[in-house]
């Protein structure tokens, strides 16, 4: 069988085991499972606007988890997405306050541009670490994360307030229409364009470029790879750069899309839950795509769990965490299951 295929069917099964025991879980607290599943997919794909609410919500996911699955593939183990995502962000809202007032075919680029180089940098240092020093960079980027937090708090309390703004959260100023790339429902040919993009771009280089090939070896056998003569230590660089980049990429789409300004803690699960992603895909840019659309359905099928099936919007987190515990917990007996039913292939844990 496909290998790809393979992918697809054993995370299909860890997703569905962990829909069950939400569902299990649920129906032990009063809810209704059956009410649960209705609303998730009444939410996300069939409801009017369904779908389009689920892309909104899908495009950034993809977009920083397909950076995140290529460092995995190197071998590390960045964990700051979230806050590589907030940096980017703070600096394509820097970039776009100091040239408020130029035309938006020079503002909006150079922002972007600005967006991912706050990213990447905000990616650098912990690769300088891991590489010079050999910190662990799943600690310094989950620092990274809290620091990036509170340097949001700072700069949409301070610097970069709207002084006209009131109410519990804090944010800049908004951006004039010109610049915007999309209104607030979040979803715009430009937005979608730049999604394609980034997966043609990533699915070239993990695939179709000695980098990409090198990388994913250097992530399973990095002293054989080192032994070649290959730059394990570039190689891992790199992979932190283009991660970041695309983590700030996500951050100033939100700026320039659906918020329209930088807004103090927004989108707070948003890297992890690309991480998330990124496991479920097994670390493939095709798989990616799909679980971003997934993960994003679930998030658009948020708002409809009070209505339909009483459940806190919260509930979203509760599945995803159990989808988190299944794919990281893999079982070795479910995976030799997987591999019977699959004529051995699906034992393969490897990236695609």
């Amino acid at each position: 069988m496909n290998s790809n295929l393979v992918v697809v069917l054993r995370a299909a099964v860890f997703i569905a085991l962990a829909l069950a025991l939400c569902g299990i879980i649920f129906e032990f607290a009063g809810y209704s499972a059956i009410a649960m599943f209705e609303a998730i997919v009444e939410g996300a794909f069939l409801r009017s606007g369904g779908l389009t609410q689920s892309l909104r919500w899908a495009v950034p996911l993809f977009i920083t988890a397909v950076g995140v699955g290529l460092s995995f593939r190197s071998g590390f183990f960045n964990i700051g997405a979230q806050g590589q995502f907030y940096v980017g962000a703070i600096a394509a809202t820097c970039a776009a306050t100091w040239l408020n007032g130029a035309p938006a075919i020079v503002l909006v680029p150079l922002s972007f541009l600005a967006g991912m180089v706050g990213g990447a940098l905000w990616a650098l240092w912990p690769g300088l670490l891991r590489l010079r020093s050999g910190t662990d960079e799943t600690i310094t980027t989950l620092m990274g994360n809290f620091l990036a937090t509170l340097l949001l708090i700072y700069v949409t309390t301070g610097p970069l307030k709207d002084p006209s703004g009131s109410g519990q959260q804090s944010s800049s100023r908004p951006l004039a229409a010109a610049y915007r790339i999309s209104n607030s429902l979040g979803l715009s040919p430009t937005i979608i364009a730049i999604a394609i993009i980034v997966g043609v771009l990533m699915w070239l280089l993990v695939n179709r470029s000695a980098f990409g090939v090198v990388a994913s070896l250097a992530g399973r056998n990095p002293v054989m790879v080192r032994w070649q003569g290959a730059k394990v230590w570039w190689l891992g660089l790199t992979s932190f750069l283009v991660a970041g980049g695309l983590a700030g990429l996500a951050g100033t789409i939100e700026v320039f899309g659906p918020n329209g300004r930088l807004v103090g803690g927004f989108l707070p699960a948003h890297g992890f839950t690309a991480i998330l992603i990124a496991l479920v895909a097994n670390l493939s840019v095709g798989g990616t795509a799909i679980g971003a659309l997934f993960f994003g359905g679930l998030a658009s099928a948020a708002l409809y769990l009070p209505v339909m099936a009483g459940l806190p919007s919260a509930a979203i987190d509760i599945i995803n965490a159990a989808i988190a515990l299944f794919i990281t917990a893999r079982s070795a007996h479910l995976d030799r299951l997987i591999g019977r039913v699959t004529g051995g292939a699906g034992r393969s844990a490897k990236p695609q």
